[in-house]
Order: structure tokens, then sequence, then C-alpha cells
């Protein structure tokens, strides 16, 4: 596919300062004046991987908790088994990106001239050095992206022949997997590079996956909803998110800003949910930086992951559907309860590990009160934010009854346009890749091995406990 350029004129926003700790390690081995990032990684690595050998040859033997059965049947919750150094996620806290809280964030990662919400180049050189970037670190990232944005031929050919009714994500995931036509990895491995270099070539993968999925992304949204109208030329100017949002065919400037919101949001929620660690499993056979995301996206692609927001749209609108328009506190009450006396749960609430309110869930509610505070839905969302963890708790069942990220953000979406439910879960992928490709890139430098845990039968569980 031939895509053209346009030049225009770049502003930089003022460079904001380095965050003065980081509980990582890292921060030290990495400067300002460097914009490359695999010139970054190359001096931390070694040191990283010295640092990891010291603490295993003194610690290698500790144990680090007990693993009790009912784990072991209830989806290996709360059991620590994972090496994430790029997130960890605090039950009451919420997530952390190397360190930083969401509001952190928004703080100190550099945004595009004008803008306030965090550019998601900012949040990738965050989790894959640990470092705060700068303005033009960030923006060597926007330009690296926009360079490596081509699809080839057949990847573009295989999309426009899909049909219709192919659900956007499994377009997605067979696009991913078909890219790996042009993995370096691959074809590295294949000619018997040494293992001490499998992290540059994973970096490589990465960086030009990274930078093709919002144009994949786009050609399968035009295809769709947009009679498969032209996605249009990539502005090597424009960051990432105002040429994934261009692509898509939005000019809104307030819908790209909540786009570079949510495309940092969603990157990375530590290594145990489910794209992330099969991203890692996968990766784990060296398997390539596209087929292991690839393998990934199929794990978001589940109704109990990344397609939950679409979930909530559709709750939303079943409610907005019986009950009309204005809906009083009694009456959605009621319908609160209807719907788990029916056997199903609200979406949107609770979290396998968090047990207070999402800070994604936060960061967006504050992003709808500052530029879409009387829109009708954003106004019931916070209708059931009020009610709906009552409820929860009265019933007894959930461990947490606060909102989640799915909760909000379809309700955004919606508001600019982008009204397509079914795709949500493509921009929740596309996000994503910040973070499981990160993690892969470091997974490869560690030379962490093949993840190979033991399985037991319950025949056998019962012999080594004794039961009866």
């Amino acid at each position: 596919m031939s895509m053209f350029r346009t030049v225009t004129a770049r502003l930089y926003a003022p460079t904001k300062p380095l965050i003065p700790r980081f509980s990582n390690g890292l921060r030290k081995y990495a400067t300002q004046s460097q914009t490359d990032l695999k010139e970054v990684l190359a001096a931390m690595i070694p040191v990283k991987q010295e640092e990891i050998k010291s603490f295993r040859s003194q610690h290698g033997a500790s144990k680090i908790g007990d693993v009790q059965i009912d784990q072991l049947y209830g989806g290996m919750r709360g059991m620590k088994s994972m090496i994430c150094e790029t997130s960890v996620l605090d039950p009451e806290e919420g997530i952390r990106f190397r360190g930083l809280s969401i509001p952190e964030c928004q703080k100190v990662l550099p945004t595009a001239p004008g803008g306030e919400e965090p550019l998601p180049e900012g949040l990738f050189w965050l989790l894959v050095t640990g470092e705060v970037p700068t303005q033009e670190q960030a923006d060597w990232l926007s330009r690296q992206w926009a360079d490596r944005a081509d699809l080839p031929s057949h990847v573009v050919t295989m999309l426009d022949n899909f049909p219709n009714n192919l659900h956007p994500m499994s377009q997605f995931s067979a696009a991913i997997s078909a890219l790996n036509s042009e993995s370096n990895f691959a074809k590295k491995y294949a000619e018997g590079v040494h293992k001490s270099k499998y992290w540059e070539f994973a970096y490589e993968d990465s960086m030009d996956l990274i930078a093709k999925l919002p144009t994949v992304a786009a050609k399968i949204y035009r295809n769709l909803y947009r009679d498969g109208s032209s996605i249009g030329a990539i502005d090597p100017e424009k960051d990432w998110s105002a040429n994934f949002t261009s692509m898509l065919g939005y000019e809104e400037p307030m819908f790209t800003e909540l786009m570079r919101l949510y495309l940092t949001i969603h990157s990375d929620h530590e290594g145990g949910n489910v794209s992330a660690h099969t991203c890692h499993l996968v990766g784990s056979a060296l398997s390539d930086p596209y087929l292991s995301f690839a393998a990934a996206m199929n794990g978001l692609a589940g109704p109990l992951h990344g397609l939950a927001n679409q979930e909530v749209l559709v709750w939303l609108t079943k409610l907005q559907q019986d009950l009309g328009g204005e809906v009083s506190d009694e009456q959605l009450r009621d319908f609160i309860w209807n719907t788990l006396k029916g056997g199903q749960v609200v979406p949107g609430y609770g979290h396998a590990v968090l047990r207070k309110t999402d800070p994604r869930y936060t960061c967006q509610r504050e992003f709808a009160l500052k530029h879409l505070p009387d829109d009708p839905m954003f106004k019931l969302v916070s209708q059931l934010y009020k009610m709906v963890p009552g409820v929860l708790l009265e019933q007894g069942k959930a461990k947490n009854p606060w909102p989640n990220v799915d909760a909000h953000s379809g309700v955004l979406l919606q508001y600019y346009g982008c009204t397509e439910m079914q795709y949500y879960t493509v921009l929740f992928g596309v996000s994503r890749a910040l973070g499981c490709l990160a993690s892969y890139i470091w997974s490869r430098a560690l030379g962490l091995p093949l993840e190979r845990p033991k399985s037991m039968s319950t025949e056998g569980l019962k012999k080594l406990v004794g039961a009866q």
C-alpha cells in the first residue's frame, strides 16, 4: 500500500522536568540528551542484568508466599508467580506505571502542543526505561512511529477481503499475525543470532508493530463503518494519537485529546491480566512480537477482558430503552436489582484485583466533567456511580463494588461520534501494545525462560493434602 506523507511545521511544548525519584533502579542510566530509545536501552540492559543476577544469587531460594488449593481452582488469583517490571497494580491504590500513578503521569509526561493529556509516546518511554522522557524524546518516538506506519500490501489485501460480518477484533488479530512476515526477530533467530542480541530485534519488531497498529485499526474501521474509504496520509509531524484519529476520520481536537488519554491509561495493568500474560507466555516460546501480541489480542477479545466496555454500553442502552429519558434513583435501583436477580452482573463494576474505584475510571470522569458535563449518558453513568456500589454491597457477593475503567470509556467515545461498540476493543488493543511490547523487550533482554508451570489433577491434590 502506498501512503502519502505531508510535512507541517512542528511546535514544541515546553519540556517537563524529570520526576525526582523512581523505585525501579533504572533512572540513573539514561540521560535527557539521548533521544534514541534503543541506545538508552543498550546502556541500561547490562546493569539490570547484573542487578537481577546478584539478587537471585543471594535470594533465589527465598520463599515469597504460600499457594492454596482455592487459588488453583480460582483463576490463580493473588498468586505471586510472575515478573513484570513495567507496572504494578495495588488493590487499594490502583495502577502505577514504573512507580507513577495516573495523576502523576498526567502531570509529568509530555503533551502535544496546546494539549493537556499525556502523549502515549511518553508513557511507552516510561514503561521501557523507567524514565520520564523529555518532550524531545517523546517527539522522537512520534516521528519513528510515523516513519514505520506503512503496511505491506498483502496485509492490506487481506483486510480488504474480510467479510463485513467478521468481528473487528478477529480482523485485528489476523492482521497482526500476518504482519509476522516483517519480523526481524524471526529472521534473525532463523539465522542463528546469539541470544544476547534477541532484545535488539525484539525492540525493532515492537517499534514496527506499535507504529502499524493504528494503520491496521483505521483500515478495519473504514472498511466496516465508512464504506471502505481511504485512511488518508500519515503525517510525520503529528503524534501517534493524532495520526490515528485522523486516519479514523475524526478531526475534532478534543477527540484526539481523549484518544491520547485513552491510549495512555489502557496501556498496561501489570503482568497477570489475560492479554499481558498471554503475550508473555507466547513470547517465552520465542515466538516473535507479532505472533505473541496477536495471541494477546485473542485474549483481549473475551467478554471478561477487553470486550467489557462494549457490554457496558449494551447494558446502558437497554436501561435507557426500558426506563426512558430521565431516570429516578428508585427506578435505577430496581433496574440494577433486576439485573442481579436475573443472574447477570452489572458490567463495568468490580475487578479481579482492585478494591477501590479504578483510577482509570476517575481520570475519564474528570475528563467528562471538564468537557461534557451535561451529556445525558454521562449523567446516567454518574448516577450509576452513586447507586451501584451500594446495591452490590447490599447484595453481599462483590468483593469490589466500585467501577472499573470499562464503566466510563464507551460513554466518552460515543459523545464524540464513535458509536460503533464492536470496535471499542480494537482501540483497547492498540493501547495495550505499549505495555505488552515494553515487557516483551525486557523479557528477551533478561533472558527469561520458557514459562512452564506445574499442573495437578484433582486426584493428585487430594493425595497431596491427605483428603479422603
